[in-house]
């Protein structure tokens, strides 16, 4: 099974820990995000893994490097983009990508079981597949509900709560998705799920509850921090048993 890991953003969100090396060198307690994420991938099956990189890319190609450990256990590649693509055109760089594929994005850190993502995706004969979680957003604000044509408050909500089904950042595709992603040129993910849309495509949602956690700002990195050494045990690190 192949996988690409979207490795080439330049983390602006958590500096200033970005600005000296990329975030998917982040630490997350002894080790890297982006090490986290491969020994996953090792431990679910997978054979090969492509790295997409690009700002500070030689510093995470010269990482693994040194990491014969996990080199010598899964075929581990490395495309550059000369200018961003986004995060679908970044696909069209990455050679081989002829049977289905796991992309996911570099500072995913998550307990879901990927196996069963694919398995999930292969039952319901999407041409893409998302894993989702429900994500809690809080309006610490009083939210007014108005009259459309006059514009007169009709109610009032006092710091509400939404649910949203979100994505995780991972996905698995089938080859033919990439028919619609521009070669070398930006093209981002929200566009590409319009296009498969637009064009009768199947794309189906994988929700679960594992522990997923985004982290774009500092706030968000030291909650990762306390979730990882908490559940260790849950991330399922080939090599770490």
């Amino acid at each position: 099974m192949k996988a690409v890991i979207l490795a080439g953003g330049r983390g602006t969100r958590l500096a200033p820990y970005t600005t000296v090396f990329p975030k998917p060198l982040v630490p997350i307690g002894d080790m890297p995000i982006l090490e986290i994420v491969i020994r996953q991938l090792i431990q679910a099956g997978f054979s090969s893994v492509t790295l997409t990189l690009g700002h500070l890319g030689e510093l995470i190609e010269a990482f693994f490097h040194h990491k014969r450990e996990l080199s010598d256990s899964i075929d581990l590649r490395f495309t550059y983009e000369e200018q961003p693509t986004g995060t679908a055109g970044s696909l069209t760089l990455v050679p081989g990508l002829d049977s289905t594929f796991l992309a996911m994005n570099g500072d995913v850190l998550t307990t879901m079981d990927y196996r069963a993502l694919l398995d999930f995706h292969r039952q319901a004969g999407a041409t893409l597949t998302i894993a989702g979680h429900r994500k809690r957003v809080k309006i610490d604000l009083g939210v007014l509900q108005l009259n459309a044509d006059n514009g007169t408050v009709c109610g009032y909500i006092e710091k509400p709560e939404y649910v949203y089904p979100v994505s995780m950042g991972v996905y698995i595709y089938e080859p033919r998705a990439l028919e619609l992603i521009p070669h070398n040129q930006y093209f981002d993910f929200p566009s590409l799920v319009l296009s498969l849309l637009e064009a009768g495509e199947k794309v189906a949602c994988y929700e679960n509850e594992d522990i997923w956690l985004d982290i774009g700002r500092p706030e968000d990195y030291a909650l990762a921090q306390q979730v990882f050494e908490e559940n260790r045990d849950k991330f399922r690190l080939w090599g770490c048993g």
